[in-house]
């Protein structure tokens, strides 16, 4: 079986190193905001381009601590896409703001700026752009819409671990950057965690608050915060972890370049490839078909895995139905979602697993 993710066919090196970092915090009998942190948010935001990071306990409370470092809550809207997990408008939500929903381009499925500039009003504080699948595109577009408007440009970075754009890593255009590390990402935990960039420092002194209850130092507690921490061992683990995430990165993207080259099939449409390779760390390969389920059917007949990322947008969940969205409607999303599917490209896959998965959505005849 070729699997979207398959963690028992990593490197037997990368796994030892993981073990030894575990029980070095074990054995320093120090488990929480020690040095491990430390070290891991010191090494994350100097990859990131950022003067400071922010380990917490995943990438959604990224979001919600740093869309409260920017004042933003109650009777505040930022704008973002109905494409993405339902954690982006969570974390939204949790902060006390409104999620307001921006249509997609479909050879990219990411929110465009002629839609979010219809999403525009008063109340909005901050365009939260996710990077989805792992690209980054236009970003000073993105920045001239927020500074023309006077408002935030924040990143949701969970599926763009060190994509670049023009020399930039993605979470350093905006004022802050939210981070996933869910085991699956690019860069993932064995477990949750996540962890917010920026590089103002009252953004990043308020951050680390709000992660710790809202404590300034110990019982001392100037705002309402929340526990949002990450751990020693998963910092341990994410640091290892990072010095595989180049190299990992890399084969995703030849994995990426032979799909584009090589898949050529009616009942397939690819997304747009990215301007320069760089721009891409494939988190996800997306392809569409108007015949999804026969093909997902299909391809796992062949022992090939395939996932739905993701079959139902923000807007049509029980808990969105009530959300602002395009005055013109979000067409383009909702079709993506009827098309969309996930193809393996992770980094243990083989040139011959690579090979396979070619040859058999080549020979899908519907």
């Amino acid at each position: 079986m070729i699997y979207l993710t398959d963690f028992k066919a990593e490197p037997e090196e990368l796994i030892q190193q993981q073990l030894q970092a575990c029980e070095r915090v074990i054995r320093a009998g120090w488990y929480i905001l020690g040095s491990e942190v430390k070290n891991f948010e010191a090494e994350w935001g100097a990859r990131c381009n950022a003067k400071y990071a922010v380990g917490v306990a995943n990438g959604m409370d990224a979001i919600e601590i740093g869309l409260r470092t920017l004042g933003i809550g109650e009777n505040d809207e930022v704008i973002t896409t109905p494409m993405t997990a339902f954690a982006t408008v969570l974390g939204i939500l949790r902060a006390g703001a409104t999620p307001v929903l921006a249509d997609i381009d479909p050879n990219t499925a990411l929110i465009t700026p002629d839609s979010a500039e219809r999403c525009l009003s008063s109340k909005t504080k901050a365009i939260l752009l996710v990077h989805l699948y792992g690209q980054v595109r236009n970003l000073e577009t993105w920045l001239d819409v927020c500074t023309s408007n006077h408002i935030y440009l924040v990143e949701d970075c969970a599926q763009s671990h060190l994509a670049m754009w023009n020399n930039k890593v993605s979470g350093s255009f905006g004022i802050l950057g939210a981070h996933s590390f869910y085991p699956t990402k690019n860069l993932g935990a064995i477990g949750d965690g996540g962890a917010l960039t920026t590089s103002d420092a009252d953004i990043a002194k308020k951050a680390a608050i709000l992660r710790n209850y809202g404590q300034s130092q110990r019982y001392h507690h100037p705002e309402l915060g929340l526990n949002s921490r990450l751990d020693e061992i998963q910092a341990a683990i994410l640091s290892v972890r990072l010095r595989w995430l180049e190299q990992f990165n890399q084969r995703r993207r030849e994995i990426a370049r032979l799909y584009f080259e090589q898949i050529n099939n009616p009942y397939i449409d690819l997304l747009a490839p990215p301007i320069s390779p760089e721009n891409h760390v494939y988190h996800l390969f997306v392809v569409k078909s108007h015949v999804r389920d026969l093909f997902m059917s299909y391809l796992g007949e062949n022992n090939i895995t395939s996932l739905i990322h993701y079959p139902i947008p923000v807007h049509q969940q029980p808990p969105g139905q009530h959300l602002k969205c395009d005055p013109l409607g979000l067409p383009n999303a909702e079709l993506h979602a009827q098309q969309c599917f996930s193809i393996p490209c992770h980094p243990q896959m083989s040139d011959n697993d690579v090979a396979k998965v070619i040859g058999v959505i080549n020979e899908f005849r519907g």
